[in-house]
């Protein structure tokens, strides 16, 4: 686990990798997952839920784990979602258009809230808004916090470029388009905490905008 203290007031950001297995159109492959803990020494808010009860329940370290904020519905991201829910006594939360990929990993036992464009998160002394980016997923969310000087991508911004679009559910201009309105128009300076991989910022993907649609992957 590594953690970043950039804010001043006390909240801070833990990065947890995980691994095990995506699957989605007949294929599985091994991946190693970003979860995102961000929060002070009482409180705290997950950002997806990866494979690792024991290796995210370490991270928490006894604190009050007020919801379980999900990118997307891809199963690496979600699968041990419904059972950190149970354990921490609190909520998890997707966007309503990444339902039918959810109802694949959790049938009958669905998200408790849905995230919706514009939605805060106060967690510490910083606030998260939700920032619907679809196009990796019709669903997909990332969280802009300006406090931390962060956003939490998911899938959506890999340091390189967007995520894939080449499996079902998925739309190369959509995402395109997420990252040109949603995320290109942050700060240059803001820290990019992705679903996989290591960090970027905005500042250094936005010069190669044109390229990923030239590469149209």
């Amino acid at each position: 686990m590594s953690t970043t203290n950039d804010n001043p007031t006390g909240t801070r950001v833990d990065k947890v990798v995980t691994s095990g297995t995506f699957s989605l159109d007949g294929g599985t492959w091994e991946v190693d997952n970003n979860v995102w803990v961000v929060g002070d020494d009482s409180e705290c808010v997950l950002i997806d839920a990866a494979h690792d009860v024991d290796a995210i329940t370490a991270a928490v370290a006894g604190r009050q784990v007020r919801g379980i904020l999900l990118t997307h519905a891809h199963d690496d991201h979600i699968g041990v979602a419904c059972q950190l829910a149970g354990d921490f006594g609190t909520h998890t939360y997707l966007h309503p258009a990444d339902r039918e990929l959810w109802d694949r990993t959790h049938p009958g036992v669905g998200p408790d809230s849905d995230l919706t464009d514009g939605d805060t998160f106060t967690i510490g002394d910083v606030t998260l808004e939700v920032l619907h980016t679809p196009g990796h997923s019709p669903g997909s969310c990332s969280f802009h916090s300006p406090d931390l000087g962060a956003v939490f991508t998911g899938d959506t911004l890999f340091q390189g470029g967007p995520g894939a679009t080449g499996r079902s559910f998925s739309h190369f201009p959509t995402i395109i388009d997420s990252i040109t309105e949603q995320l290109l128009t942050l700060p240059p300076t803001t820290v990019v905490h992705t679903g996989h991989g290591d960090d970027t910022t905005i500042g250094a993907e936005a010069p190669h905008r044109q390229e990923w649609i030239d590469r149209g992957h």
